[in-house]
This record gives structure tokens, C-alpha cells and sequence, in this order.
């Protein structure tokens, strides 16, 4: 089966290890709200969980991994590129937003990818799924967020510690430093 399913209709493309990326990629909000009224409905604990996922590495798949961990079902959102750019500087991404999206839909357990906007208002994707459980890193959000987040979007908030010795942004100044130096050397 090819193509985005219909909004309420689920294929069974969701639930194979396969990426199967034409159906587990999901840009429209209403219907991704829809999917995931769905999959509530078959009795499912909706995970959701996003980043930039810039450079794929070992600390996003464990990631990954224990937010899937957490429920039936992982929905992933990936910052566009400017996005990203607007938090990280005009050098970053360093992978374009169709390859990020690609590769978070190739790790296993992530159901469904979706593209965060940078014209989305706050929280946007959190009220479009209203997930059972939002999974975030320790500097996502306020232990204020947190409580309004659990207050009105979703039944539980879990911080994640980081999971990898090095971040995408430290393995990017070390291989510029590297460069630097190289460049010396000639």
C-alpha cells in the first residue's frame, strides 16, 4: 500500500518493522490528531516524543527505544530545519529535515514521523495527539510546563536523561577542529 491513509483509517504498515515512510509520515496535524484518536481507540498507549535528531546517533536510538518502551505506540516529531537553525545556528541541520525524517522513521519502534514547523504555535503537536505519555529530556520544558502539560494535554510527562557521551553538536566541533587543524598542516 502506497500513499497517506484516509484520516481515521489506519493501514497495517503502521505496525511492521518495515519504514514504510509514505505511510508513517504524517505532516498534517488534524489528521495526525485523527490517528492518534485511532489507535487509542484499539486500546493503545500513544507515546510522543520529538527533537531535531540531526546526525542520527547511538543516544537517539536508545532514546528512542525507552520512549517506545513507555507505551504501544511512538509518534515522533522532527523540527524542520529552520527550526532547528533558529536554536542551533545558520550551519545547522547538518542533515536535511526529509533525510532526519527518513532515518527516525528506520529506527525501530517509531510508528509514526511528523515534521515540526516553526510556524506551529507552542505545543501544537502535543494538542494534535494528546499523548498518554510525552517523553523529553531534562531541559524541554519547566517543572511548571510539566504540570500544565499533565494538567490539560496529556495523562504523564517522562524526563529522559540524555543517552549518548556525545552530542551532535560535539561531534560537529570536533570534526571542525579537526578540519582546522588539517588545514594548518598543509
Amino acid at each position: 500500500m502506497t500513499g497517506n491513509p484516509e484520516p481515521g483509517r489506519l493501514y497495517s504498515d503502521l505496525f511492521q518493522d518495515a519504514s514504510h515512510f509514505e505511510e508513517r509520515f504524517v505532516d498534517d496535524l488534524d489528521r495526525l490528531a485523527a490517528m492518534s484518536s485511532a489507535l487509542k481507540t484499539l486500546g493503545l498507549r500513544v507515546v510522543l516524543t520529538s527533537g531535531s535528531f540531526d546526525m542520527i546517533h547511538e543516544g537517539h536510538s536508545r532514546y528512542l527505544e525507552a520512549a517506545r518502551s513507555m507505551g504501544g505506540f511512538l509518534i515522533v516529531g522532527v523540527d524542520s530545519d529552520e527550526k532547528v537553525r533558529r536554536r542551533k545556528g545558520p550551519s545547522r541541520p547538518a542533515v536535511p529535515e526529509m533525510e532526519r525524517l527518513r532515518m527516525v522513521t528506520h529506527q525501530r519502534g517509531v510508528g509514526i514521523v511528523t515534521l515540526k514547523h516553526v510556524d506551529h504555535e507552542q505545543w501544537a503537536l502535543i494538542k494534535a495527539v494528546r499523548p498518554s505519555v510525552l517523553v523529553a529530556t531534562a531541559e524541554t520544558y519547566t517543572a511548571d510546563e510539566v504540570a500544565r502539560l499533565e494538567a490539560e494535554y496529556c495523562d504523564r510527562v517522562v524526563v529522559l536523561d540524555r543517552m549518548s557521551t556525545v552530542s551532535t553538536s560535539a561531534r560537529l566541533r570536533l570534526i571542525h577542529l579537526a578540519d582546522a587543524a588539517n588545514a594548518t598542516d598543509e
